[in-house]
């Protein structure tokens, strides 16, 4: 049985005692939790505290974006060998922020996806349409488009063990929430699409939903059969709010 993973993605939020009190605060939400895996993806500046902060726990480290290049003259960027060597454990990619306003396109992600394999880091790949592509009835083809990128370069088989995040764009940040329903049929379509290609990996691969996921919706978007988690944003910045969506998490893979 697929194993749940919540995770939060801070994005462009934190201060040194922010980490610190939030990190405190799962901690303690969430000693007694299992049956869920959980990560937090902090800002960069931050991440060699939060893994001093989270040690001892069954919290892992995330990142929010990474580089192609491992080394060399590119200001500003940091490579999978570096996230490794801090103590990472997964890494976001093709975030929807990432595609729109870093204009990063689906070729870009998938070289970024084969240098976290390489590295051994567990990309979590972010998928998902806007809202002109939802309303034209493309739901379906730009999923397909995004997973491609990494099928079609690296075969199915790059997928086992690595972690999709699908994340309607008009979702994100706007407090709208795709149904549990409008959810589990784009995660069916997803894992169906994969099967077709290796029906081994569709089965066992973590589909995370993202989109304005909170603790109020949490349970029921968990209880449909494909959602394997979720990729938190805001309300991962509170730590009893997440703790909420992690327990749901747990409850609802018990119930499966």
């Amino acid at each position: 049985m697929r194993h749940p993973l919540v995770m939060g993605n801070w994005k462009l939020n934190g201060s040194k005692h922010m980490v610190n009190e939030l990190i405190a605060g799962l901690r303690h939400e969430l000693s007694n939790v299992d049956g869920c895996d959980v990560a937090i993806a902090p800002p960069f500046i931050y991440l060699d505290q939060a893994k001093q902060a989270i040690s001892d726990s069954h919290i892992a480290l995330g990142a929010q974006n990474v580089d192609i290049n491992l080394s060399g003259a590119f200001t500003g960027e940091t490579s999978a060998n570096m996230l490794k060597d801090i103590g990472a454990k997964y890494v976001i990619i093709g975030h929807s922020e990432r595609r729109t306003y870093h204009k990063e396109s689906d070729e870009l992600i998938a070289e970024k996806f084969a240098v976290l394999k390489e590295a051994g880091l567990i990309p979590v790949l972010c998928i998902g349409e806007t809202e002109a592509e939802n309303e034209a009835g493309q739901t379906q083809a730009v999923c397909a488009r995004q997973l491609d990128a990494v099928l079609k370069t690296m075969g199915a088989p790059a997928l086992k063990g690595s972690v999709i995040a699908y994340e309607p764009v008009w979702a994100i940040g706007t407090g709208k929430s795709a149904t549990p329903a409008q959810a589990q049929a784009v995660h069916k379509f997803i894992r169906d699409h994969i099967a077709k290609h290796d029906a081994d990996v569709a089965a066992k691969i973590i589909i995370q939903y993202g989109g304005s996921v909170n603790d109020s919706n949490a349970a029921e978007l968990f209880s449909q059969p494909d959602i394997d988690g979720a990729l938190v944003g805001g309300a991962s910045l509170k730590a009893d709010a997440f703790a909420i969506i992690v327990k749901a998490a747990a409850k609802a893979k018990k119930a499966k």
